[in-house]
């Protein structure tokens, strides 16, 4: 087995154990530290697709800057987890009619897209060679 296939099959289970982790958590703060986690795997698997620029972006801005101010704005708030457990069983079959319907429609899309692919922009944006940041810049 390739090396990157494993790193790339690791990383997405942490990343789905942790984006579970996000939603499951009951306190907010080890929320948010399952959520930097997730970005932190995110960011890997974007480095696996050669887009370092991306990768370091996610992470300086969305662990350096949003994560602090969530972590302060969670620490402001007082939040009563009663209330909020009350109506998850009250909203429990809309909320899954949403998810069912949003799940079709993104295979529907997905599925139509890669049969219906044309991947003319991607050969152009190789002609400049592998640098990421001078083929983003050239998009751009």
């Amino acid at each position: 087995m390739n090396i990157e296939i494993a790193i790339f099959f690791l990383f997405a289970f942490f990343l789905i154990i942790s984006s579970i982790g996000v939603v499951m958590v009951n306190n907010p703060v080890k929320s948010a530290i399952n959520l930097v986690f997730t970005f932190f795997s995110s960011a890997v698997l974007w480095l696996l697709l050669n887009a370092e620029f991306l990768s370091i972006i996610l992470i300086l801005v969305y662990v350096g800057a949003v994560m602090v101010l969530f972590l302060f704005v969670v620490m402001m708030l007082d939040i009563n987890i009663s209330q909020t457990k009350e109506g998850f069983v009250k909203y429990f079959p809309l909320g899954l009619l949403v998810f069912i319907s949003i799940a079709g429609l993104l295979s529907f899309f997905f599925y139509n897209q890669f049969e219906n692919s044309n991947n003319n922009i991607i050969t152009e944006i190789n002609i400049l060679g592998e640098d990421n940041t001078k083929n983003l810049g050239y998009v751009l």
